[in-house]
């Protein structure tokens, strides 16, 4: 049983620590493509940042997709009802937050 325990933790970090690293490089990627445009002043730089804005956001999207993988695999672990209690509070917000992340992309992509 400490092996299962041992290799759930290990998936569960694993994917945690994905999830952070899809977030700092979408941060990284959109800062410095910002900081390009800031720059270069060359292009509209209000629509240059709806296109920054749409690619974090796309990152921000997958790196939540990873963080509710790795908690719903941690509960495997620990399936108590508080446990449950608290995945299920942090699913629903990560969703709710993937949501309408989501959505404002869309929104974002389909204006001119």
């Amino acid at each position: 049983m400490d092996i299962f325990h041992y290799v759930v933790n290990s998936i569960s970090f694993t994917l945690n620590v994905i999830g952070a690293l899809i977030t700092i490089w979408g941060i990284t990627v959109a800062l410095a493509e910002f900081l390009r445009k800031e720059i270069s002043r060359k292009e509209d730089c209000l629509q240059c940042n709806e296109i920054i804005r749409v690619k974090l956001g796309s990152y921000l999207v997958l790196a939540l997709e990873f963080f509710i993988a790795g908690d719903i695999i941690k509960t495997i672990i620990t399936p108590t009802w508080e446990g449950l209690g608290i995945l299920g509070a942090i699913v629903v917000i990560r969703t709710i937050l993937s949501y309408f992340l989501t959505k404002d992309l869309k929104k974002i992509l389909k204006t001119p």
